[in-house]
């Protein structure tokens, strides 16, 4: 991650939000953000969550506020972007991050309940913040737009149906909107990382384990056996493809989906 005394600073006075800011690769974002420069809002439905990262943002000579707020409550996500304007002025960078992972079990056995909270979190959130900050890049004529999906919806894995079908449509939900707000020089763009090293990769490992009646080792291996460097990705890592994506170096690149998985999968 680029250091606070970098001097690759493309993202100067801009502001960023990230959803799901407070942890993970959310944090890691939200962090690599500012480093770029960025006043950077960090938004999660965990408060201390974000107030951390808000204070090590600070101690890092950055500006960041955190804005406690559910994505997929309407109400809260306008509230959220009112706090923004008071306090910035203006949005130029939306990173759509908050997200579920959601039950691993046999798809009979997925209760409607836990279908319905995946797709509203990892799909309906990203839809309500996009609603809520469009008006305003389409009036400037300028802004960037990131939705963080994941390769688990390209390829085939059993016992994540809900997941994968949410972080799928929002692949189709970025390229739509990518054509949509094209002529308003508002970019759209995803990123799918693969195995992510932290505590939902360790949970989904654990659950896999389980359904699938093997052990964590032998569940971690086969997935790290199937990419061809051999290694789970980073949270960073995905963050550094972030703020390329959201700086003017990538001006000409919308409607894209980008893998950091260490080559899980290649399209």
């Amino acid at each position: 991650m680029e250091s606070k005394n970098s001097s690759w600073r493309p993202l100067d006075g801009r502001v960023a939000i990230v959803t799901g800011g407070g942890k993970g690769i959310g944090r890691a974002i939200a962090l690599a953000l500012a480093d770029a420069g960025a006043r950077v809002v960090a938004a999660a439905r965990e408060q201390s969550a974000i107030e951390e990262v808000e204070a090590e943002i600070h101690s890092r000579g950055g500006d960041c506020l955190a804005v406690p707020a559910d994505v997929t409550r309407e109400p809260e996500v306008r509230a959220m972007v009112e706090t923004i304007h008071a306090r910035f002025g203006t949005i130029d960078v939306l990173v759509n991050n908050a997200g579920v992972g959601g039950p691993t079990a046999n798809v009979e056995d997925v209760s409607l309940s836990d279908w319905e909270e995946v797709v509203r979190t990892n799909l309906i959130g990203p839809l309500l913040c996009c609603r809520a900050v469009v008006p305003e890049m389409k009036r400037k004529r300028s802004g960037r737009i990131v939705n963080i999906a994941s390769i688990t919806g390209k390829r085939p894995l059993a016992q994540r149906t809900p997941y994968c079908a949410s972080k799928m449509g929002l692949v189709g939900f970025t390229r739509s909107l990518a054509t949509e707000l094209g002529p308003y020089n508002v970019t759209v763009n995803a990123v799918s990382p693969g195995a992510t090293m932290g505590e939902r990769l360790q949970s989904v490992i654990s659950n896999a384990a389980q359904v699938q009646k093997k052990t964590v080792e032998e569940v971690s291996r086969t997935l790290l056996a199937s990419t061809p460097l051999g290694r789970f990705v980073e949270p960073q890592d995905t963050a550094r493809v972030v703020v390329f994506l959201v700086s003017d170096h990538a001006a000409n690149i919308t409607g894209e989906d980008v893998n950091v998985a260490a080559g899980l999968w290649m399209d």
